[in-house]
């Protein structure tokens, strides 16, 4: 029986051993409202979950909803403002 623990290396790859770049946290921290938006959308969705949703329960589904929109789309709008040197 071969011992396969030499191998491991070369069949690992050490590109994703590695803790995230600066470049890499500092998009992730760009795009934090959109991620904090999207959690608000599951956690009111997950709340419906095991019973019948509640005309509250649908206005905050819908009110999470809208702030994903809102974050998406300021998301996008400061991206375009970028490439196109805030000249919209």
């Amino acid at each position: 029986m071969s011992n396969i623990a030499a191998l491991q290396a070369a069949v690992t790859a050490d590109e994703f051993d590695r803790e995230p770049t600066a470049a890499e946290l500092d998009a992730i921290e760009h795009e934090m409202p959109v991620i904090l938006a999207r959690v608000e959308l599951l956690d009111a969705q997950i709340v419906t979950l095991d019973r019948p949703a509640t005309e509250l329960d649908q206005r905050r589904i819908r009110r999470a909803r809208r702030r994903v929109l809102a974050a998406r789309r300021a998301l996008t709008n400061q991206a375009a403002a970028a490439v196109t040197g805030g000249a919209a």
